[in-house]
């Protein structure tokens, strides 16, 4: 894409903004998980007809929900921070390294969106299990999984949609043309979905369930992850081999007129 009447200021905003999105998902832990929920944990238990003993700390379970909206829109910082490498990288070299640069970053968006999605579902088979294993399963679930952050975890998918605004706005403004490529507007379409559904699947179940549909969340994005790793790849992979014929082609044509001399 033609970045010569690029808005600079806009654009910057853009990655700046996706940027913290990112960071915001990848430290969602931090703010969620690790704190002691057994108050909270003790009230949603004798609201559902099952005592649970009092005492000892429990912890918040971190939430999966949240962390693997990182693996869509780690695409998208990648795709935004690849278009900001041609402001300052040269042009033939930025063509010869682009190809090979997302390749990696496919192949380890792939490996990484593929591995979590183990994780999310075997933890949504255990939680599931336990919760179906009544009293003894239901009761350990309610100590492990009972209680999620929902106040907490509303609050950070607000500031993520109002973030992914700003990056839509400002990559809008920054060059009207990001508009044409139906690939980038997908992919950001496909960010704001995940986030919807994210928030969605937090709110449709009382409390005491919301750990088992944010690890559904979290399976659904670990997929959304995957297709744009598998987009990304073939994309690289065309983009390496047309690099290379470009290449044979210009040495071809190089070599004609010394070997007709």
């Amino acid at each position: 894409m033609n970045l010569e009447r690029l808005r600079t200021p806009f654009f910057l905003i853009a990655l700046v903004a996706m940027a913290l999105v990112v960071a915001v998902e990848l430290g969602e832990h931090l703010i969620v998980g690790g704190f002691d929920a057994g108050t909270a944990l003790t009230g949603q238990a004798a609201a559902a007809g099952l005592d649970v003993p009092a005492g000892g700390q429990v912890e918040r379970p971190a939430g999966l929900g949240v962390p693997y909206l990182a693996l869509v829109d780690a695409a998208a910082l990648f795709t935004v921070a690849l278009m900001a490498a041609g402001l300052v990288v040269p042009q033939r070299l930025q063509g010869r390294l682009q190809g090979i640069v997302t390749l990696v970053f496919a192949i380890l968006l792939l490996l990484a969106a593929a591995g979590l999605l183990v994780l999310a579902i075997a933890k949504l088979i255990l939680m599931v299990t336990l919760l179906l294993a009544f009293p003894f399963g239901t009761i350990a679930y309610l100590i492990g999984f009972g209680f999620f952050p929902r106040g907490t975890a509303v609050v950070i998918l607000s500031l993520l949609m109002f973030l992914k605004f700003v990056f839509a706005g400002a990559l809008a403004a920054a060059q009207q043309r990001f508009l044409q490529n139906k690939g980038l507007v997908a992919l950001v379409l496909t960010s704001l979905l995940c986030t919807v559904v994210v928030s969605l699947l937090h709110g449709v179940v009382p409390g005491v369930l919301v750990s088992i549909t944010d690890a559904v969340a979290g399976i659904v994005c670990a997929i959304a992850g995957i297709v744009w790793a598998i987009v990304l790849l073939v994309g690289a992979i065309v983009g390496i081999v047309t690099a290379v014929r470009a290449t044979a082609d210009a040495a071809r044509t190089a070599a004609v007129p010394a070997i007709a001399a």
